[in-house]
């Protein structure tokens, strides 16, 4: 007999409200940690890792907090082919993606509003509308379990967590335990 230890990651392009909604998530799921894949969640350490290094380190921590009993959330930009190089990858059960998603003229305005506006050229936001793109075209083939997408675009943070919210509950409901 085993415990099933489960892992959901928030993905999605740039300016789609990922870490919006994880704080949302924070006051609605208090029994669940959530990381961020962001520099700030891992202090000075951060600007030293590479992204895949950091992914390795949230994954880690990640199964920690399972072995506990404990729900995880992971919030930022990660692909399954890089979740799956983590070294404890294997350890999770299921490991659930979700796409948060919203329209490009959306997206660009909330990337040309934020601090780092200077950024984001045309040819960026074009590159992060046809990322977005393939995340929805891809959503059923290259993420197992299939990928669900949630629609930023015009729902409130808290409504768009409450929804993202249901989804996890009723996976983490009908997938925890212990299993033979």
């Amino acid at each position: 007999m085993r415990t099933q230890l489960l892992l959901f990651i928030i993905t999605g392009a740039s300016g789609v409200g990922k870490t919006t909604v994880m704080h949302e998530l924070r006051k609605q799921m208090p029994e669940f940690v959530l990381f961020s894949t962001d520099d700030d969640n891992f202090g000075s350490t951060g600007k030293k890792l590479e992204y895949q290094d950091r992914y390795n380190v949230l994954f880690h921590c990640a199964r920690a907090v399972a072995l506990s009993g404990r729900g995880t959330i992971i919030c930022g930009t990660m692909m399954p082919w890089d979740a799956k190089k983590c070294d404890v990858y294997d350890a999770f059960s299921e490991v659930h993606f979700i796409n948060l998603h919203c329209d490009d003229a959306t997206r660009n305005a909330r990337l040309r509003g934020r601090e780092d506006a200077a950024t984001w050229t045309e040819d960026m936001l074009r590159q992060h509308e046809e990322f977005a793109q393939w995340l929805l075209d891809h959503a059923d083939t290259e993420y197992y379990p299939p990928m669900p997408t949630f629609d930023s675009t015009s729902t409130p943070p808290a409504a768009l967590a409450e929804q993202i919210k249901e989804y996890i509950k009723e996976k983490w409901k009908g997938s925890t335990g212990i299993v033979s």
